[in-house]
């Protein structure tokens, strides 16, 4: 689920990215892919090959991992179907509209609109959900670090604290405790730890 740039006025920045900053949009364009679509099997291949340290942020992938080289793609599917999708919904409704005001396609997302809007971007063609799905802020967020997105650090802080922070702590705590939640469950935590660092360090960088 991915953004794509509505003109050449806002270009990437073309300088090499430190890897500090390169790892954090990789984890962002990660959670992204994860909360678009379920992984296929080359996919879970991939994760089963992650290797966490000992941070909490370490053990979530390494859980993630485990789960990966078990995980049977069908099951994961269906997982991904009844958490997000459902018939007539899922268990999760992954907007910020509805996190932040209980209904879908409210004011959070015209504001988000508006700011997409002068970033230069729009949602990808094909794809009908409101851009206040999480998987898109994620992967605006990880262009953003990229400089695929050419955005000073305060943009990219208050991007993050107008359109996630309110929200995504609390959408990866109800991800985890979802009833249909299993291979997801890591997930969710991975989520949590990144969303809450990312808090932390923005709110130090202020």
């Amino acid at each position: 689920m991915r953004l794509n740039k509505m003109s050449d006025s806002q270009p990437g920045t073309g300088r090499a990215i430190d890897p500090l900053e390169a790892a954090r949009s990789e984890q962002y364009r990660f959670l992204a892919r994860m909360l678009s679509a379920s992984p296929d099997q080359t996919l879970l291949d991939h994760i089963a090959q992650l290797q966490g340290d000992a941070s909490p942020l370490g053990r979530a992938f390494t859980a993630l991992a485990d789960g990966a080289k078990t995980a049977d793609p069908a099951r994961v599917e269906r997982e991904y179907f009844e958490l997000f999708i459902g018939v007539g919904r899922g268990e999760l409704l992954p907007y910020a509209s509805f996190y932040q005001t209980g209904f879908l396609n409210e004011r959070p997302l015209a504001i988000l609109r508006d700011d997409l809007s002068r970033l230069g971007v729009a949602r990808a063609k094909g794809r009908h959900e409101p851009e206040d799905h999480i998987a898109l802020l994620l992967d605006v967020m990880a262009d953003m670090i990229s400089g695929e997105i050419a955005v000073s650090d305060d943009m990219q802080a208050a991007f993050f604290n107008r359109h996630l922070a309110p929200w995504a702590a609390q959408f990866f705590d109800d991800l985890a405790i979802a009833p249909s939640a299993q291979f997801y469950r890591p997930l969710a935590e991975i989520g949590r730890l990144l969303t809450d660092i990312e808090a932390r360090a923005f709110a130090l960088a202020a």
